[in-house]
């Protein structure tokens, strides 16, 4: 326990210590100016995500090849998709590459995400033999790629990601056992020391993309029963609810769901009065409700977790209508 509060505050440390140079270096090359979409109005700095994603590997690398303890495992064949992730990821918010190349980039990443592990259990196909398993495959990329761009997606409020992100992966560190997740976690702390509301630099599609493939790994490769591993899936709910809600929205009134826009419950949120701080707060607010639920109860807390969140969404809908904020175009 000793060797994992010590690495966990290393991760912090560093985090803190290099999101703060990038704040200063990434003041004069790149800066999310912003614009209609946007819900900020000062010009911030972004690729922060870089911090944290270092400090990590850092400290992951170092209680590795110093401390040699079992407690912190990780796969290393999984940082080479993480690295073309990130690397695709920085590009990004420098140039912003072509959404076809990004989602090229992920596909490919996903593949090797479920080569090096195994699709998500999806036991009614199994009766379908080598279909079965090829349609299992086939979801699991599919969801994969879905998990990273709802992340992305979501990044559009000072600390929401980030402050959701720390306590899923918190959650997913006990629910699995895997406490290396708690230097990712660590290393969220730190970045939200500069990212929380007023914002001193936001992640960037680096963090988010990153946040949603180490997501889709922890679920992945739980250990536990069927039941477990899908009652898990429910901590993504604050993030993959108001994500999918938003798109089957849009498609109904028939707009392009790939079409940037700011229609989420969250931006609305912010649109009707609500400040940046508020609105993560609340969010976080959630996913740690949740994550008692699924913990406690198990499968049954994790349909009480969507019931939850679809009255939320309901809520929040009922509410925003009230203050003259439908769903925008």
């Amino acid at each position: 326990m000793v060797f994992i509060v010590l690495c966990c505050l290393v991760s912090c440390i560093f985090s803190i210590l290099g999101v703060y140079a990038l704040t200063k270096t990434l003041k004069q090359i790149l800066i999310d100016i912003p614009n209609e979409r946007s819900s900020h109005t000062q010009p911030t700095p972004r690729g922060g995500g870089l911090g944290f994603i270092v400090a990590f590997a850092v400290s992951v690398y170092l209680s590795q090849t110093f401390f040699n303890n079992s407690q912190i495992t990780f796969v290393y064949p999984l940082w080479l998709p993480l690295t073309f992730l990130v690397g695709v990821g920085c590009m990004d918010d420098w140039k912003h590459l072509s959404s076809r190349l990004r989602y090229a980039v992920q596909l490919i990443v996903a593949c090797m995400i479920v080569w090096q592990g195994n699709a998500f259990p999806q036991p009614w196909l199994e009766s379908l033999g080598a279909l079965g398993v090829v349609a299992a495959i086939a979801t699991t990329i599919v969801g994969l790629t879905a998990l990273i761009n709802f992340y992305n997606f979501m990044d559009g409020i000072d600390g929401l990601v980030a402050g959701v992100s720390a306590v899923q992966l918190g959650f997913m560190a006990v629910w699995s056992q895997e406490p290396i997740l708690w230097l990712l976690v660590s290393a969220l702390v730190g970045f939200l020391y500069w990212n929380w509301s007023p914002a001193k630099i936001f992640m960037g599609d680096v963090g988010s993309t990153f946040l949603g493939a180490v997501m889709a790994i922890a679920l992945l490769n739980q250990t536990g029963t069927i039941e477990q591993s899908w009652a898990a899936l429910a901590i993504t709910l604050p993030i993959t609810g108001d994500a999918i809600y938003t798109l089957i929205c849009r498609a109904i009134r028939r707009e392009n769901i790939f079409k940037a826009h700011r229609s989420h419950v969250y931006q609305r949120l912010h649109q009707a009065g609500w400040s940046h701080g508020k609105v993560a707060a609340l969010y976080v607010g959630i996913t740690l409700i949740l994550a008692l639920l699924i913990y406690a109860y198990g499968g049954l807390g994790a349909w009480m977790s969507l019931m939850g969140v679809a009255i939320a969404i309901f809520g929040a809908e009922q509410y925003l209508r009230t203050r003259n904020h439908p769903l925008s175009h």
